[in-house]
């Protein structure tokens, strides 16, 4: 038994690389929470997020057009009573398709305690607690660099969506953990 190719057989093959030095650079993120009830953990889930405009345009401001630079960001929850959708589009300012779900015992929206950047992500090691005093729904979670309730002032980072809605009790506590990467 030989191997070989008869007349009018050809194999041909391609190799295509990035041009060196070029990078995708497209940041993006998750939202890890975890819904506790009477000390137990009830629910953990993971909500990816979409990074607005406005975000955007802020990172590139201040990395490359000497903006200043935003040195404190607080997370907010997205209420399901009216919701509708996010949009990249979004800002503090006029975001129709959601409203900030604000039951919760802390006076501010809840500072995001963000760790040292290192292999292109960021993260806080240490999670972001909401102590809910109401109840009712949650559809999802933002970033924005203000911490006023219900304000809207400041940059809109980010916002999520969770999976399904999220029901709440008083004495709930919702804790976040917010992962940024750059890979």
């Amino acid at each position: 038994m030989s191997n070989s190719f008869g007349f009018g057989q050809k194999a041909t093959g391609q190799v295509e690389r990035k041009p060196s030095g070029e990078s995708d650079f497209s940041p993006k993120g998750y939202f890890d929470i975890q819904l506790v009830r009477k000390g137990k953990v009830i629910e953990s889930f993971r909500a990816p997020n979409g990074v607005t405009n406005v975000g955007k345009n802020s990172i590139l401001g201040v990395g490359f057009n000497a903006i200043a630079q935003i040195t404190a960001w607080y997370l907010g929850i997205i209420d399901n009573s009216g919701f509708s959708a996010l949009a990249a589009a979004d800002t503090m300012a006029s975001h129709a398709g959601w409203n900030e779900f604000v039951s919760y015992a802390e006076a501010t929206r809840v500072a995001w305690p963000e760790d040292a950047a290192s292999g292109q992500q960021i993260t806080n090691s240490t999670s972001a607690d909401f102590n809910i005093n109401g109840s009712g729904t949650l559809n999802g979670i933002f970033l924005v660099s203000d911490n006023v309730k219900s304000g809207t002032a400041g940059t809109l980072w980010a916002t999520a969506s969770f999976a399904s809605t999220i029901p709440v009790l008083a004495s709930d506590v919702l804790k976040i953990t917010y992962t940024i990467t750059a890979t």
